[in-house]
């Protein structure tokens, strides 16, 4: 059943999941350029958290905070705040150091909200589940645009993909929300996450050596020539992260994290088109285009490519 956040009031609690859900500052205004609020904000996640759990259910969530909205100060946040609802989920994770962070977990639209109310704005879960944080199911690029035009990552994504394609993966393209894109392979269980990271250098460097006019694999900006897209792999390490699907990002059009078809990619789609004001009607009309995804069929093994990859 969707949630209704009150259209009145600065405080409420609301009842959902079977937990009452305490949110605080409604009225605050998050986007000052386009008047939208912290209400606003939770509507939007009330509305998107059908398709949007499956992705994020089950893995730790780094939590991004913006209490004062896209203008004033953020901060990251790894460890579950003191004092939360016993019914939020937290996963366990231990670091090299042997420091053990309990992040917490989205598992439904209660927690997801809980989050929200945070001041977190966009969604930052990891590439792996709670039981295995270590085993990715994903492989992905993102897509840097640096000080190239958008035109030219529209362009990098297509030959990523076609050369994806040849190795025989399903790849899913979202915008990023901001000024890039990402792409994803979903993988079989296995591979460890530095095993992934070596296949997505790997993949990486070849690319941009094939493609020195618009691609680079560089990392260090003083190293990085100018007017190139770089195929960021360092994303596929332990712990690092990305924008969700469906992840609002704190832009000054309130845009979306979303999944997109190839056919828009070669149509020439912009940043920001996607919205939080427009994403939700259209997941209504076309449903969740990365639901494939979620399921555990079609997955790629990776496993085959390990003989190719390097393992720095």
């Amino acid at each position: 059943m969707r949630v209704s956040i009150p259209a009145k009031g600065e405080n409420a609690t609301v009842e959902v999941d079977g937990h009452r859900v305490p949110l605080t500052n409604l009225g605050k205004v998050f986007w000052p350029d386009l008047g939208l609020t912290k209400r606003d904000l939770l509507e939007y996640y009330a509305t998107i958290a059908p398709v949007l759990l499956p992705h994020i259910r089950n893995k730790p969530m780094v939590m991004k905070r913006y209490p004062h909205g896209i203008s004033g100060d953020f901060f990251f946040m790894k460890r579950t705040p003191a004092g939360r609802p016993d019914w939020i989920e937290t996963c366990p994770v231990s670091h090299g150091s042997g420091n053990i962070i309990d992040f917490p977990m989205a598992q439904d639209t209660a927690a997801l909200l809980w989050l929200i109310n945070l001041g977190c704005i966009d969604l930052n879960p990891w590439y792996a589940p709670c039981a295995t944080p270590r085993l990715p199911q994903y492989l992905h690029f993102d897509l840097d645009p640096c000080d190239a035009p958008f035109e030219a990552v529209r362009e990098s994504a297509l030959i990523v993909r076609d050369a994806l394609q040849s190795l025989g993966m399903t790849v899913y393209p979202k915008t990023s929300g901001g000024d890039g894109m990402h792409l994803y392979v979903a993988i079989e269980s296995g591979p460890d996450q530095h095993e992934v990271w070596g296949i997505a250098k790997t993949i990486s460097f070849e690319l941009a050596k094939a493609h020195k006019d618009i691609l680079t694999s560089e990392y260090k900006i003083a190293k990085r020539p100018r007017n190139r897209v770089l195929l960021d792999y360092n994303q596929n390490r332990f712990g690092a992260t990305l924008a969700s699907i469906y992840s609002v990002r704190p832009t000054k059009s309130a845009s979306v994290s979303t999944p997109v078809t190839w056919d828009e990619v070669e149509a020439g789609i912009e940043p920001d088109d996607f919205t939080m004001r427009n994403v939700p009607a259209r997941v209504a009309k076309l449903g969740d285009l990365w639901k494939p995804l979620t399921e555990k069929r079609g997955r790629y093994d990776l496993s085959k490519l390990f003989g190719s990859a390097t393992h720095a």
